[in-house]
């Protein structure tokens, strides 16, 4: 495995494990009556810039955020657009 597409994969790994821990974080917060919330727009934030698997892993792990429609619709669009950006990158940019 090439030095970039090793860079990669732990830059996925390392923001899909942050974006599992803040659905987790906001999960727990949930319960609690006067704690502070993660908002939606910074959950889908973190799906584009690559957490898309670590949200909806989070999402059926945790029971969080199932019954909003645009989390079971957004989340997969999101999963499908950075699959494609970084089959995108890593085939025009580093493979050349």
């Amino acid at each position: 495995m090439d030095k970039q597409l090793l860079s990669i994969v732990a830059f996925f790994l390392a923001v899909n494990l942050l974006a599992f821990f803040i659905m987790f974080l906001d999960k727990v917060r949930s319960k609690k009556k006067d704690a502070e919330r993660i908002s939606e727009g910074m959950l889908f934030f973190l799906a584009t810039a690559f957490g898309s698997v670590g949200v909806f892993a989070g999402m059926f792990s945790f029971r969080h955020k199932t019954q909003k429609w645009y989390f079971l619709i957004g989340i997969p669009l999101l999963m499908l657009q950075n699959a494609a950006f970084l089959f995108l990158t890593y085939s025009f940019l580093l493979k050349n």
